[in-house]
């Protein structure tokens, strides 16, 4: 079994930043590509960041600038950083990744349980 387990997020005040991370645990081989995504209250889940395991890094254009997308392939982790957030950024954050598994000819993808980011003065 694979699992990614966030952690980060909570209350922010708007100006401020706010650091989301996420690890992949279990019978993992190799993860292909990592990213976040989050989710607004009544609406579709949008796209963030994503990141290759050489380091490749791509990012929504409504969100450049202000995000940073990392990761740690010996720790099978992805990290975000969110600066300046907004009222706007409120939303349910999630972590996915596409994933081989040991002893698996294909990848699956993944995704975290979602952690909460609440942007509010």
């Amino acid at each position: 079994q694979v699992q990614l387990v966030e952690s980060g997020g909570g209350l922010v005040q708007p100006g401020g930043s706010v650091g989301l991370s996420c690890r992949g645990i279990g019978n993992i081989f190799n993860i292909r590509v990592m990213g976040w995504y989050r989710q607004k209250v009544g609406e579709a889940r949008e796209w963030i960041a994503s990141i290759t395991k050489p380091g490749v890094a791509t990012y929504a254009q409504s969100m450049s600038g202000r995000v940073n997308i990392n990761r740690d392939n010996d720790r099978n982790a992805v990290y975000l950083q969110i600066h300046n957030v907004e009222i706007d950024d409120t939303a349910l954050y999630y972590c996915h990744a596409n994933v081989l598994r040991t002893g698996s000819d294909y990848y699956k993808e993944f995704w975290g349980q979602g952690t909460q980011v609440t942007v509010s003065s």
